[in-house]
C-alpha cells in the first residue's frame, strides 16, 4: 500500500494532516479536516462583492487588469474573496480550462500581440508576461502557438496562432436552485474506477462508459446508487474523479478497482434535475453563488454526485444529488471560505 500524506493550510486557519492511503493495497481514507482558530482570532476577509458577482467573474476580472502583476493562485483567490481551492474548483467547471492554463495563455497572447507589433526586446516582453528567462519563455511560447517568439515578430502577424484573447464579461445569467438541504453524510465505502482529470470534464463521459455496465453487478454491492466523486484537487485545478458504488467492505474486488472511504461530513445537498449533460452548469452555479446565497462556507473534502434509484442512465434523467462539504451551521464562522 503506497501512503502519502499533506497539510493544507489556508488563511489563518490550520488544518490537521490527512493520511491517503492509495488503492491498489487498501482504501483511500479521506477524514474531513478539523479546523482549529489560530489565537481564537481567525478571520478570512473577503472584499465586499455582491452575491450576484459569480466567483469566476471575479477572478475574470482579475486576470484581465493585473496581466502584468501577480497572477498567482492566492492573488487571485485573495481578490475572489475565497480559498484557493475553491475558486479554482469554480473556475474549471465554469471555463472549461484550469484558472492557472487561461491565465498563462491570456499573458502568452499578449506577449504574441506585441511581438507581432515588433517589440524590439523579446526579454523584456518575457519579463512582462512573468517569465524569468529568455528559455523559460521561448518554450512556453512554442509549446502554446507553435512557433518561437523570433517566429512572431518576424511574421509581422497573429494569425493562426491559437490566442486566448479576454473572456467577455457578460452579466452573470443565474441558475434557478433549489435551496439545499443540509445533511451530515454517513462513512461511505466506495469502490469504482477512479482517473485523474486536467481540470476540464471532457473525458468524465468516457469514464462512466465503463463503470455503468458493472453496476449492480460489484460483490458487497449496497443498493443501486452509484457515486460520481471529486477529490485530491489541486493547484493546477486538476483532480481525482471517481466512478463508484458503496459496498459493505473491501474484499473481492477486481485489481483495477480503487477504493475510497469518505468519513462523516457535513454537506449542503443541492438537486440537479435536468438532463445529466448539463450538470456542469449547476455544479458552476452553485460554487459561484449559491453556497453563499444559501449561507454556507465551503469546507475541505470531496464533492460527489449521487445518483438515485430514480436516475436513468440510457436517457441521461433522473433524480442527481449533488452534496458539497460545508462548515457546520454552529460551527461560529459565517463569512469567507475555507474550501
Amino acid at each position: 500500500m503506497s501512503d502519502r500524506s499533506y497539510t493544507r493550510r489556508g488563511e489563518d486557519w490550520a488544518i490537521r494532516k490527512v493520511s491517503l492511503h492509495y488503492a491498489a493495497d487498501g482504501p483511500v481514507a479521506y477524514a474531513p479536516a478539523t479546523r482549529h482558530r489560530k489565537n481564537h482570532q481567525a478571520t478570512i476577509s473577503a472584499p465586499p462583492y455582491p452575491t450576484a458577482v459569480s466567483v469566476t467573474a471575479r477572478a475574470l476580472w482579475y486576470i484581465e487588469t493585473h496581466l502584468l502583476g501577480d497572477l498567482s493562485l492566492d492573488a487571485v483567490a485573495s481578490a475572489a474573496g475565497v480559498s484557493r481551492f475553491h475558486v479554482s474548483r469554480a473556475f474549471s467547471v465554469s471555463m472549461g480550462l484550469p484558472l492557472a492554463s487561461y491565465a498563462r495563455a491570456r499573458r502568452l497572447t499578449l506577449a504574441a500581440h506585441q511581438l507581432a507589433a515588433g517589440a524590439p526586446d523579446i526579454l523584456s516582453v518575457a519579463l512582462d508576461a512573468s517569465y524569468g528567462s529568455h528559455e523559460a519563455f521561448t518554450r512556453a511560447f512554442s509549446q502554446q502557438f507553435g512557433l518561437s517568439p523570433e517566429q512572431v515578430r518576424e511574421r509581422a502577424d497573429t494569425a493562426g496562432l491559437a490566442l486566448q484573447e479576454a473572456v467577455r464579461l457578460n452579466p452573470d445569467r443565474k441558475l434557478p436552485l433549489a435551496p439545499p438541504r443540509c445533511e451530515l453524510g454517513r462513512t461511505l465505502r466506495l469502490v469504482g474506477l477512479t482517473d485523474r482529470h486536467d481540470g476540464t470534464l471532457t473525458r468524465l463521459p468516457e469514464q462512466w462508459s465503463h463503470f455503468s455496465p458493472l453496476v449492480g453487478h460489484i460483490d458487497g454491492q449496497v443498493g443501486r446508487v452509484a457515486y460520481g466523486v471529486s477529490y485530491n484537487h489541486d493547484e493546477s485545478g486538476a483532480f481525482d474523479y471517481l466512478c463508484g458504488v458503496e459496498v459493505t467492505a473491501f474484499v473481492g474486488h477486481p485489481q483495477d478497482f480503487a477504493r475510497l472511504t469518505i468519513l462523516p461530513q457535513t454537506y449542503a445537498v443541492f438537486t440537479h434535475p435536468e438532463h445529466l449533460s448539463s450538470i456542469s452548469h449547476t455544479v458552476g452555479a452553485v460554487l459561484n453563488h449559491a453556497l453563499a446565497e444559501a449561507g454556507y462556507v465551503p469546507a475541505e473534502g470531496p464533492f460527489f454526485e449521487r445518483y438515485g434509484d430514480a436516475f436513468d442512465p440510457r436517457t441521461g434523467l433522473g433524480g442527481i444529488e449533488l452534496w458539497f462539504p460545508v462548515l457546520p451551521p454552529d460551527s461560529g464562522t459565517a463569512t469567507g471560505d475555507t474550501a
